[in-house]
């Protein structure tokens, strides 16, 4: 299990701020820092200096980290075309030296659409849209040098494009697709995905989806993909401590210890273990204070080794 930091910069954070976390994870021996990719607080509260762009905020920390892999838990098909969206990534992806992964969603919170000028258009086209990002984007990266990639769909088209530039990483960069859909994203994730994450959900809806994921590749007729996790996270040396990060994280935490991963080191390990048990093999801690680096400290020191 490879135990992955999350966290969600539209709820109030500068680029300083996250450049922090993302280095102290790197120290402390997590395999990857992820953002998620929003343009609106989501909960009601102080919405700090604003959100940032995901992609933006990742090219600066391709350069300004070194090993630790970097990418969107998840980016909405609906913020970018399918062209230009290649092309950051790839080029993301060469400025990290191979260290990005892009995880790709439909999209789904309208308010920040609403607030920014995004077409939001009904959940029907909004899938139907995603699956040709996925092909498109796949398709200029698999493209070979000198050759060029055409696509006519629905919503896109592209003609002769050079299919440039490529990313480092080959064949390509990991693409993750996540979600509780029962046909259509299992659907999508055996077709295009090489990592399928299941976000906040408990252990008996994580073996479900799991399960249909699984089918899927085989009826796709592909070995099995990467199968991960999201969780909130709140450790604590004693109870206190545990309830007072569970309180930052906007949780009671009773209820995060039986719908997250909260409590003692030992109690999130042997919760960890669980998920691993049915299949997960990334595991994304998100993080809601990003000023609290002795969190990160003690998930390192306490669980990271266990699982």
């Amino acid at each position: 299990m490879k135990l992955r930091i999350f966290t969600e910069p539209q709820q109030g954070s500068t680029y300083e701020e996250l450049l922090t976390v993302a280095r102290t994870a790197e120290r402390l021996g997590f395999d990857a820092f992820f953002r998620s990719d929003h343009y609106l607080r989501i909960s009601e509260g102080d919405p700090g200096p604003g959100s940032s762009d995901a992609w933006v905020t990742l090219a600066g920390l391709a350069r300004d980290t070194s090993t630790i892999r970097l990418g969107t838990l998840v980016s909405p098909a609906t913020f970018r075309l399918p062209g230009p969206l290649a092309i950051s990534v790839a080029q993301v992806d060469q400025m990290s030296g191979g260290r990005v992964e892009l995880g790709l969603g439909t999209g789904w919170f309208d308010a920040e659409h609403t607030a920014y000028g995004i077409p939001f258009p009904p959940v029907g086209e909004r899938f139907s849209r995603f699956e040709e990002q996925l092909e498109i984007i796949t398709g200029l990266w698999s493209t070979p040098p000198g050759e060029t990639f055409s696509f006519e769909g629905a919503h896109y088209r592209l003609a002769d494009s050079p299919a440039l530039p490529k990313p480092v990483q080959s064949p390509r960069p990991p693409i993750i697709i996540g979600g509780f859909g029962a046909t259509r994203t299992p659907r999508l994730a055996a077709r295009f995905a090489d990592e399928y994450n299941l976000p906040f959900h408990d252990l008996g809806d994580t073996e479900l989806a799991f399960d249909r994921v699984r089918k899927a590749c085989e009826a796709a007729g592909r070995d099995p993909i990467v199968l991960s996790v999201a969780q909130t996270v709140a450790v604590g040396a004693d109870e206190a401590e545990a309830a007072r990060r569970a309180r930052a994280a906007g949780h009671d935490l009773a209820a995060l210890r039986a719908n997250g991963l909260a409590g003692t080191p030992a109690e999130v390990a042997e919760k960890i273990g669980r998920f691993a048990e049915l299949g997960a093999e990334h595991l994304y801690l998100q993080v809601m204070d990003l000023s609290d680096l002795d969190h990160l400290e003690l998930i390192a020191a306490e669980v990271l080794p266990h699982v």
